[in-house]
């Protein structure tokens, strides 16, 4: 057991090293744009956490949901509360295989964007989270190109989270961090409906 134990110490002061070096050598600080994107659970989820992430470091923070809108949700219900610290607003009507009119989807898509550039051009807020907003680049109700010109144009230390399926390519391209959330398991396969607390 003691030898494990040493193996282990010794793996563990290696690994401290590595880690420290390339912390000492990350010296710059921006404000970032961070992509979740894939057809597993948690996009969302990874963005109200870095909301909540960032209230605790006293930024005033902006969400605009695209997409979504059609219910009432317990992150809108608790967000709320905060009205000095948070803007909140749900802009979509639905799942797009709920309101099946792509020209309403992309008047609305296209409000939300508005609502959105206006909190990217203010540099009182740090954090801004554009919930779905994969879904309406995805679906063309937005424009790529317009898109990543503003999101470039935003104040230096404003951090942005893009949450949805199919982010784009170039969007990819532009970001600073992208997670893909992949399906392992998902208790709707099993016949379990979604659950407030857990799936909205």
């Amino acid at each position: 057991m003691d030898d494990i134990n040493e193996r282990h110490r010794v793996r563990m002061e290696r690994k401290k090293a590595v880690i420290d070096q390339t912390i000492a050598a990350a010296t710059r600080t921006i404000g970032i744009i961070i992509v979740n994107t894939g057809n597993g659970k948690g996009k969302s989820s990874s963005g109200f956490g870095m909301v909540s992430r960032a209230l605790g470091h006293g930024m005033k923070v902006a969400v605009v949901q695209f997409i979504k809108g059609a219910m009432s949700t317990g992150e809108e219900n608790f967000l709320r509360r905060f009205p000095d610290e948070v803007e909140f607003h749900a802009m979509g009507e639905g799942y797009t295989w709920d309101t099946q009119d792509r020209v309403r989807d992309t008047e609305k898509a296209l409000e939300a964007w508005a609502m959105a550039k206006r909190f990217m051009q203010d540099p009182s807020i740090g954090l801004v989270l554009l919930d779905e907003l994969n879904i309406a680049l995805k679906y063309r109700y937005l424009d790529v190109d317009m898109v990543i010109d503003d999101l470039l144009a935003r104040p230096a230390m404003q951090h942005v989270v893009i949450t949805g399926r199919g982010a784009p390519d170039a969007l990819i391209d532009i970001a600073d961090t992208v997670t893909e959330m992949n399906v392992v398991k998902h208790a709707f396969k099993a016949g379990i409906a979604a659950q407030a607390g857990t799936e909205f």
